[in-house]
């Protein structure tokens, strides 16, 4: 069991992504959108491909502009809710040690998804529920706009740049960084993406413990012409917690 003591200060709050960053449900993603495509006789390569990339009524005007989107709507959260009931999901090595070791109330989920589905895919893997869930109907602009980020800040009463945002995706890093805020990517975040990031970790076992996570964003908005020299290291997903003399160089992070 992690055990860490959290340093005194200012309070600083970690934002958090759930599928691919906490939760891998790759292959729930790819059967649900499977499924919705054979609804409509589409090529569900294709269209998991632009999924990826775009929200659901972006995706349905590029791939099925011919049909209602409410309707395509619709039948995506039958397949979606169908699939958080008897679907098979797993939590990322580390998920729930990390998120168990945080403060209470000192981070929230940030999702393109819906409420419900999270905590039902949380109580499934048995991972904790914060006070704060920002989702896809608590706002009208989804990433890469910064507006998600920004509500979970002003709901967990700190400042933007006070906070840290845990990615595993392009359009979440971007999201984060337009909100101001120190932005890490993990597990499967793309080699290509990389420098979007301050840092990248192939894992939650992150080499620093809560206390350094959270003070990472104080340091964000400081010195930022010494902030992007260091080099960058990643942390090994074989190794649990490093010992605390091995720590990234990256943005957000103290030396």
């Amino acid at each position: 069991m992690i055990s860490w003591r959290v340093q005194s200060g200012p309070r600083k709050c970690v934002l958090f992504d759930v599928d691919g960053t906490l939760i891998d449900a790759v292959d729930n993603q790819r059967r649900v959108w499977a499924s919705w495509a054979g609804r409509y006789r589409l090529d569900a390569a294709e269209v998991y491909r632009v999924a990826l990339r775009t929200r659901p009524m972006e995706t349905f005007a590029e791939v099925a502009p011919d049909q209602d989107p409410r309707e395509c709507l619709a039948a995506l959260h039958e397949l979606e809710d169908e699939d958080v009931r008897s679907g098979v999901y797993a939590a990322f090595d580390g998920a729930s040690q990390l998120l168990g070791a945080l403060p209470s109330g000192a981070w929230a989920l940030v999702t393109s998804n819906y409420e419900h589905r999270v905590r039902g895919r949380f109580a499934r893997t048995g991972l904790p529920v914060p006070r704060v869930i920002v989702d896809a109907a608590a706002v009208e602009e989804g990433k890469p706009s910064p507006v998600p980020y920004l509500l979970a800040a002003e709901q967990l009463g700190v400042r933007p740049e006070d906070c840290l945002v845990i990615e595993d995706a392009p359009s979440g890093v971007e999201a984060g960084l337009r909100a101001g805020m120190t932005v890490w990517g993990v597990a499967g975040f793309p080699q290509s993406q990389a420098a979007a990031a301050f840092a990248r970790w192939t894992s939650l076992h992150f080499s620093t413990p809560p206390h350094a996570i959270r003070g990472a964003a104080a340091e964000a908005g400081r010195a930022p012409g010494r902030a992007r020299r260091g080099r960058r290291r990643r942390c090994c997903p074989s190794k649990a917690v490093r010992p605390p003399s091995v720590r990234p160089v990256a943005r957000g992070v103290p030396p």
